[in-house]
């Protein structure tokens, strides 16, 4: 499976569409239906995030093979306000938005692997991977 779904984010109807097209991708992959959900979760609270903090930005999505294991990959990012405490900010119920704070420890959780740069003024890139055992 090969070809990187880019979307833009820049209303909540592209926070539905990464949803849903993230779920669609993942069953494609062969990825259970557990495991669609919570890439799909993922996906959304990422997406929901940049809306909020920096009211534009781009998610790729791209299905990628390492050995015996099959990866759903998530790339978000944008040109917003960046993140001044990215340690506070992982801490469930931190938020400066009076949200919940659970958008960004809980895609961690979510997700197998995470990760999130971010430089105040010039913006935040989050990647994030859910893996898969291939079976032969």
């Amino acid at each position: 499976m090969s070809g990187v779904l880019n979307l833009s984010i820049a209303k909540d109807v592209d926070v539905v569409r990464a949803r849903q097209q993230g779920r669609e991708l993942a069953a494609k992959a062969g990825f259970s239906s557990g495991d669609q959900t919570v890439i799909a979760a993922a996906i959304s609270e990422i997406a929901r995030n940049i809306l909020t903090y920096a009211g534009y930005g781009e998610m790729s999505l791209d299905v990628q093979t390492n050995g015996d294991r099959e990866g759903f990959m998530v790339v978000a990012r944008d040109q917003g306000p960046g993140i001044p405490d990215v340690g506070r900010a992982m801490e469930d119920g931190y938020s400066t938005s009076g949200g919940l704070g659970l958008g960004l420890p809980g895609a961690k959780r979510l997700m197998d692997e995470f990760e999130i740069v971010s430089v105040a003024g010039q913006g935040t890139t989050v990647t994030m991977t859910k893996w898969r055992r291939l079976t032969s």
